[in-house]
């Protein structure tokens, strides 16, 4: 019976591949329906350490992978994972789709490690996906203000970040940094964040509240960037234009759980996996690392390093088990 399955193939999900490679456990790693994850959507990383120049990031999870690889790592792609069931002798039953050969397939683990991620929530509106399709053709739409605020794209000039909560509050104020000016849009005429930032955000010179307004069009030039966005006021549905050079969206993440539901994980009422002592979860023999247990950092840097403590754990507790 094969040792270690992984599911998800972000940093977390690739980190734990190596390490668990690493230890000679054989793992299995199902990549899901987006292969390498969030990263794959972004364009420079900059804050990833070992590339003083930045990394593209499909090239970063790219090199994720054949590390994983080389030290003998399964990958299944394009397989996402259906059903996990825990078996009266503790292993674990996994049932999976495979989106390139159109099956449905099942084997059975001893141990099993999420990395599943979780999902920045989009406006949904017409014209979003090239933005955040991994094609790199659109610029300007982000999710993700610490991941590329820093970029040359957003410097000294105005950007808009569309939320009103804490994250919303955290991004404007860490784009104070490199815009020129941060227009913080928001559905209501005040925000939903805790008090301390909420004050902290509206107070500072460099950022200006949009009460009251939605954004209903992205506008982008020649060469595909964000030139602007177009607005609709919430109270009389008037359309205004706010000339921004970048859009940051920050109105919450989906944590990939949907198939754990009734495995007897403890998930958070927002569906976060909830972890003990490192990153075990209420399933003996269950694992989880990264953004699918992260509600605070969500970082490609933290969940490698939550993947590396998972795999750890994972092989621990197999030599424990056949002591």
């Amino acid at each position: 019976m094969p040792k270690v399955a992984i599911i998800g193939s972000g940093p977390a999900g690739y980190t734990s591949a190596i390490y668990a490679g690493r230890a000679d456990l054989a793992p299995v790693l199902f990549t899901g329906m987006q292969a390498g994850g969030q990263l794959t959507t972004t364009t420079d990383v900059e804050n990833y350490p070992g590339f003083p120049e930045g990394i593209m990031g499909p090239e970063l999870m790219t090199r994720f992978e054949q590390q994983a690889t080389r030290f003998g790592t399964e990958v299944k792609m394009g397989c996402s994972i259906t059903t996990v069931e825990r078996l009266e002798s503790g292993s674990f039953k996994l049932t999976w789709d495979d989106l390139y050969q159109g099956t449905t397939d099942s084997a059975e683990f001893e141990t099993v490690i999420i990395a599943t991620g979780a999902s920045a929530r989009h406006l949904g509106i017409e014209g979003e996906a090239p933005f955040f399709d991994g094609t790199g053709s659109h610029h300007g739409v982000t999710a993700c203000a610490t991941c590329d605020g820093a970029l040359p794209l957003y410097r000294n000039q105005p950007v808009c970040v569309v939320g009103g909560g804490d994250t919303a509050c955290e991004e404007a104020l860490f784009m104070t940094k490199f815009a020129s000016k941060v227009y913080l849009i928001h559905r209501r005429d005040q925000l939903r964040a805790s008090k301390i930032m909420a004050e902290r955000a509206v107070a500072h010179e460099k950022i200006e509240p949009v009460w009251n307004a939605v954004v209903k069009e992205y506008c982008i030039d020649g060469d595909n960037r964000i030139e602007g966005v177009t607005l609709t006021s919430t109270q009389d549905d008037s359309e205004s234009r706010l000339d921004v050079k970048g859009v940051f969206l920050a109105i919450g993440h989906v944590p990939n759980t949907k198939f754990l539901v009734g495995t007897g994980v403890d998930l958070d009422e927002t569906g976060y996996v909830e972890v003990s002592d490192g990153c075990k979860t209420s399933v003996p023999g269950l694992f989880a690392a990264g953004d699918v247990r992260d509600t605070v950092y969500r970082q490609a840097i933290t969940a490698a390093g939550m993947g590396c403590m998972a795999a750890i754990e994972s092989e621990r507790y197999l030599e424990a088990r056949h002591s």
